[in-house]
């Protein structure tokens, strides 16, 4: 009878144990995605506007010079 007893005891311990490795793993997930997320995105803001910028100095660079070509002819 002792041995069920201890059997059923380790059991429930085990099960325990194995919710609460799951309840941690799953609050360091989500701290190290927040932090990741809280990094990632103005990074990638920052990024994307000098893209854009890049994208849009370029035409302007081009009417720039086809400005200055038409002063330098007149």
């Amino acid at each position: 009878m002792f041995e069920l007893i201890a059997i059923a005891l380790f059991c429930w311990l085990f099960f325990k144990g194995l919710v609460l490795m799951f309840a941690l793993t799953w609050g360091a997930a989500r701290l190290i995605a927040s932090l990741l997320f809280a990094v990632a995105v103005p990074a990638l803001l920052v990024c994307l506007f000098f893209t854009g910028g890049v994208l849009l100095l370029f035409p302007l660079a081009l009417i720039s010079i086809a400005l200055g070509i038409l002063k330098a002819c007149v």
